[in-house]
């Protein structure tokens, strides 16, 4: 899309370089007003010819042709460029409505119970949590700033707190589920989320490389816990910026993710209010 809208910028400049440059020239040659001037030119750029005006001297007569082959093909281009910018952008959102279909679904299956066992690990999510607990209220500064927030937080989650073998049974379990989504070709351009589903079968492809989490030497402990660290923050990040497009785009769905809220020790499903 980016090619398109620099293309149609591109166009636009050359035809507003050619109308200013036809009006100028009409004025002088021609003996015009501006508007007159501006007229003629329009309509000689356009080819339309209403038959109201024309060249009166020989050179006003080549100066139009001239406008007529330039500011044609100018003029088609802007139009087809910018159909073909409305076209990409309507594209651009069927594509974007089938990536948050896909992450509604990962968070539904994976992300949404990962992150609270990933966050039960985590001895400093306190002097976060506040960001994490999305109110219904929230307005697009609310995410920007718990967004900014996040990134200066360093995610690290305590080993010996974590549940190797439950998060292995669960990802395990999930593993074909994560595997068709890797495959699905609506995430191609969604390199954010790519990243995101990439680690999170890497951690499951990690743990399940595993026959036994018993007696792990502290050297295999922190490599784990490095990919832990990293499912663990782009997962965080992931789902906020989900939160802010189901707010927008989808309020009910909105409803359910904060009532389901992974951080949020009083979650639940009901609706009490």
């Amino acid at each position: 899309m980016h090619a398109v809208h620099r293309r149609l910028q591109i166009f636009l400049g050359l035809f507003l370089l050619v109308a200013t440059t036809g009006t100028i020239g009409f004025m002088h040659l021609e003996n015009l007003s501006f508007a007159e001037a501006f007229y003629y030119n329009i309509v000689t750029m356009s080819t339309v010819g209403y038959g109201d005006i024309h060249p009166t001297r020989p050179a006003s007569r080549m100066f139009a042709i001239l406008l007529i082959i330039m500011g044609g093909a100018i003029f088609l281009g802007v139009i087809a460029s910018a159909t073909e910018l409305l076209l990409a952008k309507r594209e651009q959102k069927s594509r974007m409505r089938k990536v948050n279909m896909v992450l509604g679904v990962f968070f539904s299956e994976v992300g949404d119970r990962l992150l609270a066992q990933l966050s039960g690990c985590d001895d400093s999510i306190d002097g976060i949590r506040e960001n994490l607990i999305v109110k219904a209220g929230w307005k697009h500064g609310d995410f920007t700033a718990a967004l900014k927030k996040l990134k200066k937080y360093a995610f690290k989650v305590n080993i010996e707190h974590a549940d190797l073998q439950s998060m292995h049974d669960f990802l395990t379990g999930k593993r074909s589920f994560l595997v068709g989504l890797l495959e699905n070709p609506v995430l191609i351009e969604q390199e954010s989320f790519s990243d995101t589903l990439l680690a999170v079968f890497h951690l499951a492809d990690e743990l399940g490389s595993r026959q036994s989490f018993a007696e792990l030497p502290e050297t295999d402990l922190k490599h784990l816990a490095g990919d832990m660290n990293r499912a663990y923050g782009k997962l965080v990040e992931q789902w906020l910026v989900y939160l802010q497009h189901l707010k927008g785009q989808y309020p009910y769905l909105f409803s359910l993710a904060i009532r389901k809220n992974p951080f949020d020790r009083d979650a639940s499903p009901v609706v009490v209010q």
